[in-house]
């Protein structure tokens, strides 16, 4: 059956869609189902065949959508925050991600039979562990603080340094293949690290001088990425995605440039095309596999798993802290993400445009590696985890989405239980500045994006508390983590009171969270309580001083909000789950001013 483009497109989008809900709902990365439909769409039932329906069209666009997934991911990288990431991130991202290159090439080249520098191509594809792959598994796996910080910073950190090495080793390739001097090499490396630069100060300085109208931002740093991507491959062939990743670079390190809106933009965008990408790429994969292809990769993924990553991570922890036990599971778990799958695909296309020998290994080879990582470590790693004794005990923690006056209130009370982890997210920097400066954890963005994914570290956290004065918002963020935390560990702080959206809750259906301290406190009422004076109490009840005591003491009008029972468990009270408090438990209440 002849598919035609408008079809294609329209296809791939569905599909997309439908892949990244499925990971959604079951908590893996998105990036197995994406490349497990094109694969089932494309060699096993041949309804997507996308170089005759695309024809020309095929390699602009996947060097276009390419040139955008790696600006995005080089503005999230940060000179500052390599200096706190500590020891064994430092040497993850650095000598042993040259470590485990070299040794992924050798692997190649031996087992994999490609020449070496097409190995050498291969080891800085998959030498990369993709941040938004470790998200989802981290959160599957739940190690403890030290393990999960050192593997999302290395992930979020060897993203841009990972496709920088891929694009320095091609472009080493395709200059020796065109029969270039060294001299050709440095130049084109040269141009497109130049332009890039040029291109991040000039883009960087109309944003700070608000030349850009807030409206046309993202439109414009889409246009100047793909036009510095298209003018550098035209004054020195090949350097254009040097170019964009140095662009992203340098502007995500600018000072006084506020790109917040941008990376929410390129969040977004990214989604769209990685998830058309993927389903593209894997439908061009050709079946059955070259010869010998799919026993090499397997063999391939094998040594990377059980050799080449415990042996970068055994020589890239020496003296960081880590325990064996710690160290061990680090060195379980690298899987690979969106740089490898994206870039290698179309190296291929280009490689093999020049007549490359065994270009076409290229491809299957990675995408084995990415298959083999990601299901074999979201399989295994959790009971290894727990196996070395250093997966976390049951999350208690608290995600407070508000950094307003009522939110942080509610925050401090919390924030004083002992064993208690607390972190606010909001995008309000005055409240988020206060919590930072009171020694409370922060998160500066909205915490259902994809930054938040990337940056926000759950370990620990198995509560929402969705206090934010954006009704909207607060039932957006409520139901990104219903299936993160679960029904009963998602609630908000109305905005409205019941006669107020009485007319809404018919629309919200099922997608409202419980209400918090009951169905008629709304964030103003207790804004008002607040401001008349009433405060927030934490005692501990025993058998002489029990929940009557409390009341008899600060008044029967005292409003209970939480119950903390002995061995930590945090009970949250809600219109429709009134708390019976009990000796040893700890309370925390709001209590009127006249018995304060």
């Amino acid at each position: 059956m002849r598919i035609e483009l408008g079809m294609l497109l329209t296809l791939m989008l569905g599909i997309g869609f439908l892949c990244q809900w499925v990971a959604w709902r079951v908590r893996l990365p998105a990036i197995l189902f994406l490349l497990l439909a094109g694969i089932l769409a494309g060699p096993v039932t041949g309804l997507l065949r996308p170089d005759k329906v695309m024809g020309d069209l095929l390699f602009p666009v996947v060097s276009l959508a390419v040139a955008v997934i790696l600006f995005e991911g080089s503005l999230t990288l940060r000179f500052h925050e390599l200096k706190g990431i500590g020891h064994a991130v430092r040497g993850l991202v650095t000598y042993g991600a040259v470590l485990a290159l070299g040794l992924l090439a050798v692997a190649a080249h031996y087992i994999g039979g490609v020449s070496w520098e097409l190995a050498f191509l291969f080891g800085a594809l998959t030498c990369v562990t993709g941040p938004t792959v470790i998200a989802p598994m981290l959160r599957t796996v739940r190690p403890n603080a030290r393990i999960a910080n050192v593997l999302r910073w290395e992930g979020i950190v060897i993203d841009p340094v990972g496709a920088l090495f891929a694009v320095l080793v091609y472009e080493a390739i395709a200059s020796h293949q065109e029969g270039h001097s060294v001299q050709v090499f440095l130049g084109t490396v040269a141009c497109g690290a130049v332009l890039g630069g040029v291109a991040a100060f000039i883009h960087g300085n109309l944003l700070r001088r608000h030349w850009i109208p807030e409206y046309l931002q993202n439109f414009g740093t889409l246009a100047a990425v793909l036009f510095t991507f298209s003018l550098s491959n035209a004054l020195a062939g090949e350097s254009g995605l040097l170019a964009v990743t140095v662009m992203g670079i340098a502007l995500g390190n600018m000072r006084d440039v506020h790109i917040d809106d941008i990376m929410d933009f390129k969040e977004h965008l990214t989604t769209l095309l990685v998830s058309s990408l993927f389903i593209l790429l894997a439908a061009r994969l050709n079946w059955p596999l070259p010869d010998g292809t799919l026993f090499a990769g397997l063999a391939i993924f094998a040594v990377a798993q059980l050799v080449i990553r415990p042996v970068s991570v055994f020589v890239s922890s020496l003296g960081s802290g880590l325990t064996w036990r710690e160290r061990a599971l680090v060195a379980w778990v690298a899987p690979r993400g969106i740089v490898a799958a994206s870039v290698s695909a179309l190296f291929a296309l280009r490689l093999e445009s020049t007549g490359m020998t065994g270009a076409d290994k290229l491809v299957p080879l990675v995408f084995l590696m990415i298959i083999g990582t990601v299901v074999f470590q979201s399989a295994t790693a959790r009971p290894l985890a727990r196996w070395l004794r250093v997966a976390e005990p049951e999350p208690r923690g608290v995600l407070v989405y508000g950094a307003n006056a009522v939110a942080l209130e509610v925050t401090r009370a919390l924030h004083a239980i002992d064993g208690l982890r607390v972190i606010v997210a909001d995008d309000d920097w005055h409240g988020i500045r206060t919590a930072r400066m009171e020694g409370v954890p922060t998160f500066f963005g909205n915490p259902a994006s994809q930054a938040a994914d990337r940056h926000l570290d759950l370990a620990g956290i198995g509560h929402l508390l969705a206090m934010s004065t954006h009704r909207e918002l607060n039932s957006l963020v409520s139901v990104h983590y219903r299936e993160e935390f679960g029904r009963d560990k998602v609630f908000r702080l109305r905005n409205l009171s019941p006669e107020e959206s009485h007319g809404r809750v018919s629309l919200a259906g099922n997608l409202l969270a419980p209400a918090l301290f009951g169905e008629d406190m709304t964030h103003a009422r207790f804004d008002d309580l607040l401001h008349g004076g009433w405060r927030i109490k934490t005692t501990r009840l025993s058998d002489t001083f029990a929940w009557t005591n409390f009341l008899a003491q600060y008044g029967t009008d005292a409003l209970l909000l939480f119950g903390v029972e002995p061995r930590g468990d945090l009970r949250v009270a809600t219109g429709k789950q009134p708390l019976e408090p009990r000796p040893g438990w700890t309370v925390i209440a709001l209590v009127p001013p006249a018995n304060d």
